[in-house]
């Protein structure tokens, strides 16, 4: 049997190259792989594909949280629904590296994840109504079918998927907790290596299998979360009571 479990970060990222495209769920702090991107950023590759559905400036400091956008530096390109946050400035903080190469494709939350899907089933494609008319359907397909126009968005197959998962047996059987799972199961099947971080990795079977949510054939390297690894529950309880003071100083702010 394939040994899944690796010993820290660094080791399940060490062969990443250069150019790699990697698929990051990223709906706030604690449903992001955080120890992986801290792990990639610390290797310093270049040039890479971010596919995340929002990147967004963190609100924390970098010992309190990390965000997918903990990467801008290393990007070439960048593959999402959202940039920024409109009250801190929208997407002020890219334009720096706009303007020195990056490239941004928008899209919409869920046509990303049609096309992740798409990637992951091997579909050539899909046909979708959302963005025509808009800048969105420049430089694409177009299609009537059934007397309706139709953008062709080509399907996401991302070299690396980062998941962070509640709990993973040595198999790389998932159980995620309560909304992340909305987009990291599509994104496991449809990257070539799926690299998972969990707050706890047990033996196999002792996972009920009518609990799995990613089955382990998608799921390359696991990483247990040590206890000051950023996601754990003390962390994300923390950062719950952080949010509440940021939300009360935005609203003196922005009043």
């Amino acid at each position: 049997m394939k040994n899944k479990v690796f010993a820290s970060f660094d080791e399940a990222v060490a062969d990443i190259p250069d150019g790699a495209s990697i698929a990051i769920e990223s709906w706030g702090a604690p449903g992001t792989a955080q120890n992986l991107v801290a792990a990639l950023r610390r290797k310093g590759v270049k040039g890479l594909t971010l596919i995340t559905h929002n990147f967004i400036p963190t609100l924390f400091s970098e010992e309190e949280a990390l965000f997918s956008s903990a990467l801008l530096p290393q990007l070439k390109r960048l593959i999402t629904a959202v940039v920024g946050i409109p009250q801190l400035g929208a997407g002020a903080f890219v334009k720096e590296y706009v303007e020195k190469g990056l490239e941004v494709e928008l899209t919409s939350h869920g046509v990303l994840a049609s096309r992740l899907y798409a990637g992951a089933a091997g579909l050539g494609g899909i046909y979708n109504p959302v963005g025509v008319g808009t800048i969105l359907e420049e430089g694409k397909e177009k299609r009537v079918i059934d007397g309706k126009e139709y953008i062709l968005e080509k399907p996401i197959r991302p070299d690396y998927a980062f998941i962070i998962a509640q709990k993973a047996d040595k198999l790389g059987n998932l159980v995620y907790r309560g909304t992340f799972r909305v987009n990291q199961p599509v994104m496991a099947m449809a990257a070539k290596v799926t690299i998972v971080e969990a707050n706890e990795i047990v033996e196999a079977g002792e996972i009920d299998p009518e609990h799995v949510v990613t089955p382990g054939i998608f799921v390359d390297r696991i990483v247990e979360i040590p206890q000051e690894g950023y996601g754990t529950a003390k962390r994300s309880k923390e950062l719950v009571y952080r949010l509440g003071e940021i939300e009360i100083a935005r609203k003196m702010l922005f009043r």
